[in-house]
């Protein structure tokens, strides 16, 4: 037995949106079951205060080179490579492995407009943390219901 491959069918069902799956989806369907599990994910924490928001993304194994992140008004895009480590002894074959590689790519729309030029990324352990300040809108304001 060369290739062993563990399937696990509840590895999204905490957070499932079925819109926001789709992709995964159709790049699971794409594959022989047995790869399934082995692209590389890229989860991400997002919350806000006052002044900005605040996004956690998981890369472990990834350089800060090739780590991309884009901001368009709303939109935040953060790409990255993931690169697998090809160091064995001679006679040395893989039995099993769990360690997915390639490229991660996640983009999401935030509530309100970022401020691009302020926005600072920080990446440590294996945790890319982005803080992106809120666009001051003119526009905005409170009304009282009286």
């Amino acid at each position: 037995m060369n290739s062993l491959s563990r399937w696990n069918p509840f590895k999204s069902a905490g957070q499932f949106d079925p819109l926001a799956n789709v992709d995964e989806l159709f790049r699971t369907l794409a594959r022989p079951w047995r790869e399934a599990d082995l692209t590389p994910d890229l989860r991400i924490d997002v919350s806000e205060d006052d002044k900005s928001y605040h996004v956690k993304a998981d890369l472990p194994g990834v350089n800060k080179q090739d780590i991309e992140i884009s901001l368009d008004r709303n939109r935040v895009s953060i790409a990255a490579e993931i690169k697998r480590e090809s160091s064995r002894k001679e006679g040395e074959k893989e039995i099993y492995t769990e360690r997915s590689y390639g490229r991660v790519f996640r983009s999401f729309s935030l509530p309100g407009d970022v401020d691009a030029a302020a926005a600072s990324a920080q990446y440590d352990g294996g945790v890319l943390n982005l803080t992106l300040p809120k666009k001051a809108d003119g526009s905005a304001r409170r009304i009282s219901v009286s």
